[in-house]
């Protein structure tokens, strides 16, 4: 039965993914007049049915069309033909970004990133400007180690007004991302051999970080809270480190948020045994301004680099993130760290940020992110319910479901044979005590559907194996 929708393509032959073949259609439909400027695409729902393929595939679709420049994605409202197409102007289609090797029609829920939002006016406004500004040339030619000036003038005024972090632009270092600042703090603090303090379950890419440089990560217990801070005291004792890596806001992967309390008594600790402090706050974003705790560095500001990520609250593109080093601390340490590690930081993105952050849309887009990671929270809770863990915050852009670990390891091998990617349980883990389970990262997939289609098919899975766990009692 043929399912009625107001546009239904007739999708063009060919060795392609089914995906890139309906984003062909699309474009041919819109220079044929078939699809007019400003129109509505169907919503991913009807299309799948009307075609008789998955909403996944719908979704992929939409979102490459998007890439192309055809079409405006806006959340709860749908997809529309752009109106800079009058007249039947095509953008040039662009080569595909995708990794080579990638599958096709697999879901992956491992990249832990912003969940999309509509950026391409925004883009297209800022570079449009940038080609005027004088000073563009900056971007193509060797700048000073820790950024342009500008950047990082208009960086302290975003840090001061959404994380509480009050720092002239002098004591703030550019850096290539998130990865980059941890990389940089390690290697400047740490020498091989050392042992890093950090949760007993921590961020993989800090781990391969220290495996990279040579240093030894040891976990500290932690309890619903986070970090404890008797048992940081302890390994501190044991372990003589000099470093803390900590994740205090929406921990990565156990959602967990440290309350002012504990700050205050780890900033205590780390004072009292002339401990360094490396806080990244990446996720600081998600959670609600009214219920987060001040960061860790505003209570032991003299010891602690603070890591803000633009990447992970805005655009995971743009490459930003910026390090704020600790209050009275000389710069030389880590600026041999970056001259070692990527000499300078590239600008244009950190242009692209300056302008958003100048005329609001940096604002607007944050906000937007936050909708939207709401709206798939939601979708999350209706899909997998009690096995989720409550983050500690109202949003988050990952999933925390606790679980043993070779339970864990059964459930993200079935989630595969449904073409569901997930994290390995265990590339986590720091300790023997480290919480076993897995992450699910909300913003991987394109859109709202395909994750409804993902987080289902996780739960199948995890049904499966209590099923089988529960078959031959009596």
């Amino acid at each position: 039965m043929e399912f009625a929708v107001a546009w239904c393509p007739r999708l063009p032959t060919g060795p392609g993914p089914l995906y890139d073949r309906l984003a062909d259609a699309i474009q041919q439909d819109i220079v044929s007049g078939k699809l007019d400027v400003g129109s509505k695409l169907p919503p991913h729902r009807d299309l799948a049915h009307a075609l008789g393929v998955s909403v996944g595939t719908i979704a992929k679709a939409y979102a490459e069309a998007e890439r192309r420049g055809l079409v405006n994605a806006h959340v709860g409202r749908g997809s529309f033909i752009r109106s800079t197409l009058r007249g039947g102007s095509i953008p040039p289609r662009m080569p595909s970004l995708r990794p080579a090797g990638t599958r096709t029609g697999v879901i992956d829920l491992r990249c832990n990133t912003p969940p999309p939002v509509a950026l391409s006016d925004a883009l297209q406004d800022s570079l449009g400007a940038l080609s005027l500004y004088e000073g563009l040339e900056a971007a193509v030619r060797y700048i000073q180690g820790s950024g342009l000036r500008s950047i990082r003038t208009v960086a302290a005024d975003w840090l001061r007004r959404r994380h509480g972090i009050d720092r002239p632009a002098d004591d703030l270092v550019q850096c290539n991302g998130g990865q980059h600042g941890i990389a940089l703090v390690f290697s400047a603090v740490a020498r091989p051999g050392d042992t890093i303090l950090c949760e007993s379950s921590t961020f993989y890419g800090a781990r391969v970080a220290a495996e990279q440089l040579g240093l030894r990560l040891r976990g500290v217990s932690m309890d619903a809270e986070g970090m404890m801070p008797d048992a940081l005291e302890r390994a501190i004792l044991e372990s003589r480190s000099k470093l803390l890596f900590t994740i205090p806001t929406l921990h990565n992967p156990t959602t967990r948020t440290l309350g002012r309390n504990r700050r205050e008594e780890i900033a205590r600790i780390a004072r009292q045994h002339d401990v360094t402090i490396f806080e990244d706050d990446a996720y600081h974003a998600y959670a609600d301004a009214q219920e987060r705790p001040p960061p860790i560095a505003t209570f032991a500001p003299e010891r602690t680099f603070y890591l803000a990520s633009i990447s992970k609250g805005l655009c995971p593109g743009l490459r930003l993130a910026f390090l704020v080093l600790p209050a009275g601390l000389g710069s030389e340490q880590i600026m041999r760290a970056v001259r070692a590690l990527g000499y300078c930081p590239p600008a244009l993105g950190g242009l692209i940020f300056s302008r958003w952050v100048e005329n609001g849309t940096a604002d607007r887009i944050a906000a937007e992110v936050q909708r939207e990671c709401a709206v798939r929270l939601n979708i999350a809770r209706s899909i997998l319910g009690p096995h989720i863990a409550a983050p500690g915050a109202a949003r988050t852009p990952h999933l925390w479901l606790p679980m043993p670990a070779l339970d864990a390891e059964r459930v993200v091998a079935r989630a595969l044979r449904a073409d569901v990617e997930i994290t390995p349980p265990d590339v986590s883990a720091v300790s023997g005590d480290a919480d076993t389970g897995i992450r699910l990262c909300l913003g991987a997939t394109e859109s709202s559907e395909a994750l409804e289609s993902a987080l289902t098919a996780v739960r199948t899975a995890i049904e499966g194996d209590e099923r089988r766990r529960n078959e031959g009692i009596i």
